[in-house]
Order: C-alpha cells, then sequence, then structure tokens
C-alpha cells in the first residue's frame, strides 16, 4: 500500500522496526515492561485485595478461576 506509514513507537513516537513491534528498540520494548512492573500503568477498576486474589485463583476451577 502506498503512502501508509509504519506505526509508531508508544514509547517514544519513532518509526517501530520489524524485530520490536511495536516498539522501535529493545531499550524502548524494555522501559514498556518496566512501567508494566513498576505500576506505572494501571488498569481501572476496583482496587483487589491479596487475598481475593488468593480466593479467585484457589480450589479446583482452573487457572482463571472459572468453571
Amino acid at each position: 500500500m502506498a503512502g501508509t506509514r509504519p506505526p509508531k513507537c508508544p514509547v517514544c513516537g519513532q518509526a517501530a522496526t520489524a524485530e520490536f513491534v511495536p516498539f522501535c528498540s529493545a531499550r524502548c520494548k524494555d522501559r514498556d515492561l518496566l512501567q508494566w512492573l513498576g505500576d506505572g500503568y494501571k488498569i481501572p477498576g476496583p482496587a483487589v485485595s491479596p487475598d481475593q486474589l488468593a480466593d479467585h485463583f484457589s480450589g479446583d476451577s482452573g487457572r482463571d478461576g472459572e468453571d
């Protein structure tokens, strides 16, 4: 397709590369991962306590807590 631009890296805005899609480099890929691991990104919703998580994932209901 003529005139289409490559997607932009969500971290720095430069053109994404095939090796690191959707990022432009290993550096931006790692920075994004660190944002997730360090609570820089959050999914909206009510907070869940560790006890609620343990209750949800315990039992014989499967990996995701559903039957």
